[in-house]
């Protein structure tokens, strides 16, 4: 049996990848969310908002993965529509960025097999309000090179604040003198 009944109703065609065999999760046939999206399924009005809501989770992933950390995290996709993504964010900045970004986000949901031409910015104040965790802080440790320059670095300047600074670091990354 064909597990996407709406395939050839045109109501996936933004989507040219090939479905992708579900797997039964164990625990999860009685589970109130499971029966209620069972019942969806059986209309066909059902089906085609199930389909849509796959569809937008499944391009949000590809967005996510394709922008920074810190972008990624305020950004949601609001509408696939014919071949134009619309996606909302909370403030203008972000909208701004994301506009430079629109090549690189093009390529990406090319990549993975979304037939888009556009990607459309939306400003909803309203996405500002939602607690969502921080996103993972990137750190990356200074090498053995790096604490050596700032060494001869401190050694050349004039005791004071930038001197107690530098220290500083290298104390917190645990090449400091003492």
């Amino acid at each position: 049996m064909d597990c996407y009944p709406y395939r050839d109703s045109g109501l996936n065609m933004f989507n040219t990848r090939a479905p992708r065999a579900r797997t039964k999760r164990s625990g999860q046939g009685n589970h109130p969310a499971a029966l209620a999206l069972k019942w969806l399924a059986l209309d066909e009005t059902g089906a085609g908002v199930m389909a849509m809501a796959q569809n937008l989770m499944q391009a949000e992933q590809v967005v996510r993965k394709a922008l920074p950390p810190v972008l990624a995290q305020s950004c949601r996709v609001a509408n696939l529509d014919r071949q134009c993504l619309t996606l909302a964010v909370p403030a203008a900045a972000h909208a701004t960025r994301l506009r430079q970004l629109k090549p690189t986000l093009l390529r990406a949901m090319t990549a993975a097999g979304w037939n888009l031409t556009d990607v459309e910015i939306r400003v909803q104040a309203g996405l500002a309000g939602q607690n969502r965790p921080a996103p993972p802080r990137e750190v990356r440790p200074l090498d053995r090179p790096a604490l050596e320059c700032f060494r001869e670095l401190q050694e050349s300047v004039a005791p004071g604040p930038l001197a107690d600074a530098i220290q500083k670091l290298l104390v917190h990354h645990g090449a400091g003198k003492g």
